[in-house]
Formats: structure tokens, sequence, C-alpha cells
């Protein structure tokens, strides 16, 4: 960390880190900040590796990994492996403040935001750690309870010194227009029909293979033939070829499923004949358009996910992942239940029926679904990073 670098922000791995870092940064230097003097610290192993060097801050990629719940062998080698690296990483970022004695640092969680919170907590550097889960994760469960404020996402998460932020997301998901226009106008930059009911489904970017068999299921299965209703199905990188469908002819494809290819090798919903309107993809990165297209989104119930849902005003069937680190998806599903905006299945529970009976009591139910989108949006917090970013100056020395 060169001279002059007041603020560590420590977070990476993952989206559900990067996000929530770079816009608490991008907070601090509306504040008054320069961008020059906050360092991004992350993982040489996390996306960030790839996607920090075209920023405008200064980053450092340290050594790490996390660890395998697992009590194989190969388990046990790997994690010897990971916790030597993440030793490392902790020695260079104890060096590292010593010499230069930041003014606070910021966790976001995630093996990635180790070292550096750690470090703070050795060289007695201010820490505010940010949660974005309904629970602390192993790091901020561990770090949050030396740390001089805890920002949170929700109310009740177990933290001393607690302050309910919410979770920074990209803000354009503010600025939807959630009424039939604006949703008509997403729905097109989607290549999907205006007019329709859409439901828009992900499993992450990976994708979620029992969401994904669900989704799947559904199209093929009952509503095959719903001439009215858009399922935007988006698998996951992993997923796509086996959820693809291909380029048949008509004859060929599924009754009410028609499908040919689309450009950059994506499979789309083809033709103008009845049935329901089936658009597959691997990727989708314009969520913003994403959320505004749907009437209902079915997902998994990660914390950015569960986030943009709320400042988006999105009703939503979450589908938490199993065996989650402390069930976090759980306990986030949870909370939106509990809050009016969506509707929680189980992940052994969710199959194509299971899907079809409670989506199609929703989309039938105009006024629950207008109801769920306002309990989403007042529980939503689409100023989370400016929010934070005032408790880290608060904080700092």
């Amino acid at each position: 960390m060169s001279a002059g670098r007041g603020t560590v922000i420590a977070g990476g791995g993952t989206g559900g880190h990067i996000v929530p870092s770079l816009q608490i940064a991008r907070a601090l230097v509306e504040r008054g900040h320069p961008a020059e003097s906050i360092e991004l610290y992350g993982s040489r192993r996390g996306q960030e590796a790839t996607t920090w060097p075209t920023l405008e801050f200064p980053y450092t990629l340290l050594h790490g990994r996390g660890l395998q719940r697992s009590m194989r062998p190969s388990a046990w080698w790997a994690n010897a492996g990971a916790i030597a690296g993440l030793a490392s990483a902790c020695v260079r970022a104890v060096g590292s403040f010593l010499r230069r004695r930041p003014r606070v640092v910021v966790v976001v969680g995630g093996y990635a935001s180790f070292p550096a919170g750690l470090a703070a907590v050795l060289t007695r550097v201010p820490l505010v750690c940010m949660t974005t889960d309904a629970v602390p994760g192993a790091v901020n469960g561990l770090l949050g309870r030396h740390a001089a404020a805890n920002a949170v996402a929700f109310a009740d998460t177990d933290l001393p010194r607690a302050h309910i932020t919410g979770t920074p997301v990209r803000p354009e998901l503010a600025t939807l227009h959630r009424t039939p226009q604006g949703q008509a106008a997403s729905r097109v930059a989607l290549e999907l029909p205006p007019d329709r009911q859409t439901v828009a489904c992900a499993g992450g970017s990976l994708g979620a293979r029992r969401v994904n068999r669900a989704v799947a299921d559904l199209a093929e299965g009952s509503w095959a033939g719903c001439a009215d209703r858009t399922l935007y199905h988006v698998t996951g990188r992993r997923d796509y070829a086996s959820f693809a469908p291909g380029p048949a002819p008509v004859s060929e494809a599924a009754p009410g499923a028609v499908c040919e290819a689309a450009p950059g090798g994506e499979a789309g919903a083809g033709g103008e004949g009845p049935g329901l309107r089936y658009r597959v993809v691997p990727f989708e990165d314009r969520m913003p358009d994403f959320y505004n297209a749907a009437d209902v989104c079915v997902v998994r119930a990660g914390a950015m996910t569960v986030a943009e849902l709320l400042v988006a005003g999105v009703p939503a069937i979450v589908v938490p992942l199993p065996g989650a680190p402390r069930d976090h998806q759980t306990r986030n599903a949870e909370a939106l239940v509990g809050m009016g905006a969506a509707v929680l299945i189980p992940d052994s529970d969710c199959d194509g029926r299971r899907l079809a009976l409670e989506l199609n009591a929703l989309l039938a139910d105009p006024e629950r679904l207008r109801a769920m989108g306002k309990a989403a949006r007042e529980n939503g917090h689409p100023d989370a990073a400016a929010r934070v970013a005032e408790l880290v100056d608060a904080h700092a020395r």
C-alpha cells in the first residue's frame, strides 16, 4: 500500500463480495476521498484478479483460497495449502499496515477479506465489517466481534455495534421503471415479447442444477401451451449445454416450445406460433433489464440476489441453496418471506410441478404481486453504499 492511501476495502472471490466493495469505494469518492487513497484487497484466485486491473482504484491481490468442507484426504491436503496461503497473506497485510497505517479497514466477508481484517485487529486500525447475509459468515462472525461498527443488511443479525445499511448494489437498479411501459422496454431489450406475463429464472453465474431442471420441466410440461406467458431462463455457463434447446424444426420441438439458434450460439424462442415463449441463455449481464422485465423472478437466495430483488422491487420465488455455510441462504429467504416479498420453495421440493403451482397462483393474482413488489421496494436500501461510506468515515481515525 503506497503512501497516502487511507482506506482499505477487503473482499473478493465472488461477485457477492466484489460488487459491494466497489460500490463502497465509489461512495467514498463521492464523499470527497481521492480514488488513489482507497485500496482494494482481494485474492489472486478470485474474480477480482481479472476485473480489478481495469478499475480506477489501486489494488492488492494476496495468496489464499477458501477451505473445503470435506473429510476426504484430498480436501485435507488442499486445506493445508489454503491455510498456508492465508497465513502468508496475513503476514504480508500486517507488514503493510505497520508501515503505512491506514485510517480504516473495511471487510466485506469471504476468505479474501480475512488477511486485511485480521491485520487491522492486530495493528489496531479501526475496522468496519459489512455483512450482506442474514447470518454472518465465518470471517465476519469472527472479525465482527472486534469491529468498531458492523454494517448489516438485515435486522437481528447477530453482531455487536450493528447498523442497518442494506447491501450496496449496482446503482442503476434503483432507477428501474416498473411501469407497463418500462417492463415492455426491458422485455424488448432481452428479445422477449413485450405483452406476455414474464417469469425470469436464474441460479447464479454457474447455475443451479435443481432450479434449472425444474424450470425446464415447467417449460416442457404444464406451461408448454401457455400462449400468454414467457419464461426467460438464465442457466449459468456450467449448465447451459445441458438445458439449451437445440435448433430443431417445429415438428421435432416440444409442443409450444419452438426454439431456434440465436446470435452468439444462444437458444432463443423462435417463431410466432402458439404456446409458451421460452428463451434460454447461459449468462445475463443486463441484470437491470432482467429484473425489470419480470413479473416474478425464480432465483437462489444469495446475498446479492436478495439485495437486488429488494432494491428493484420484484416479487420472487426463492429456492435456497442447501448446505450453504451456516445455512445463510435459508435465513436470507426467510427474511424476504417475512417482509411479504417472496415465496420460499425448499430445494428438495423444487420441481416443475411445485413451480407451476406457486407461479400459477401468483400470476393469477395481480394485487398480490403488486403488494409483494411494494414490500420488496420498501425494504430495499438503494442508498446502502452511501450509508456504509458514512459509517466508515465516522469510525476512521
